[in-house]
């Protein structure tokens, strides 16, 4: 038993959904068949069942970094190896619209936990078959969703640098969240597989505006649909490659 997730390794399926909500973690396991609690222990909710007969399991990381980092490390003790975070951002751009899902193509390191792990010269990137299992999901459920670069940090209420800002919104970023760097380069030291996707709370002006909730709510219900369709292929691609 872990430190922090208090649950039989048995308990944990070998895909998780990593939201940062006890609230989203609770939509997901709605998703699930035979969904069941197996640990609510430390801020960390966890629901594992099955989707289509595939085992899944989903666990709320809490906020920044350092519990991202503790939630990954202890799953993947338990026998997870392909997460997908499923999250909420603000934006960058104005062409994306309070509502949207964005998919995750990389993340621009400003935080401080995965700095542990690796130099933050090193790329945050998420695995190519999740980030693509992810864009071919929203194609197939017919789901708007933007594919591109983000930044994550860890100190939500720290003064910003609107010189750099200006500069990352030119460079193109789209998404601002604060788990992502952590969940890349700890899934690059570890071996496993991971990939993120979030719904848009705000737009580049204005974060989480009370006229865009409902655009809000049902970009988050768009963006778990994604995300179970995405890992019920990848899980059935494993499967094909094991017989």
């Amino acid at each position: 038993m872990e430190f922090h997730i208090l649950c039989d390794a048995k308990d944990i399926a070998r895909y998780v959904f990593t939201p940062g909500s006890h609230a989203r973690a609770k939509q997901i396991a709605a998703h699930f068949d035979d969904a069941r609690l197996v640990s609510d222990s430390r801020g960390y909710l966890v629901f594992t069942g099955t989707v289509d007969g595939i085992p899944m399991t989903v666990s709320s990381t809490g906020m920044g970094g350092p519990t991202t980092a503790i939630c990954l490390e202890e799953l993947g003790r338990m026998g997870a190896d392909t997460f997908v975070r499923v999250g909420s951002c603000g934006t960058y751009q104005e062409y994306v619209d309070c509502g949207d899902v964005i998919i995750s193509t990389g993340i621009f390191r400003a935080g401080g936990t995965a700095n542990n792990y690796l130099p933050v010269e090193f790329p945050a990137v998420p695995s190519f078959e999740i980030t693509l299992a992810l864009v071919n999901a929203a194609k197939k459920l017919g789901l708007k969703a933007h594919a591109g670069l983000g930044s994550a940090g860890d100190a939500f209420y720290a003064p910003r640098d609107p010189a750099l800002r200006k500069v990352l919104k030119q460079a193109g970023l789209v998404s601002a969240e604060m788990e992502s760097d952590t969940l890349f380069i700890i899934g690059a030291v570890r071996g496993w597989r991971t990939g993120a996707l979030f719904a848009c709370d705000g737009t580049a002006g204005e974060t989480k505006p009370e006229w865009c909730e409902a655009a809000f709510k049902q970009s988050q219900v768009n963006a778990i649909r994604i995300a179970i369709e995405a890992m019920k292929n990848i899980a059935l691609a494993d499967d094909g490659m094991h017989k």
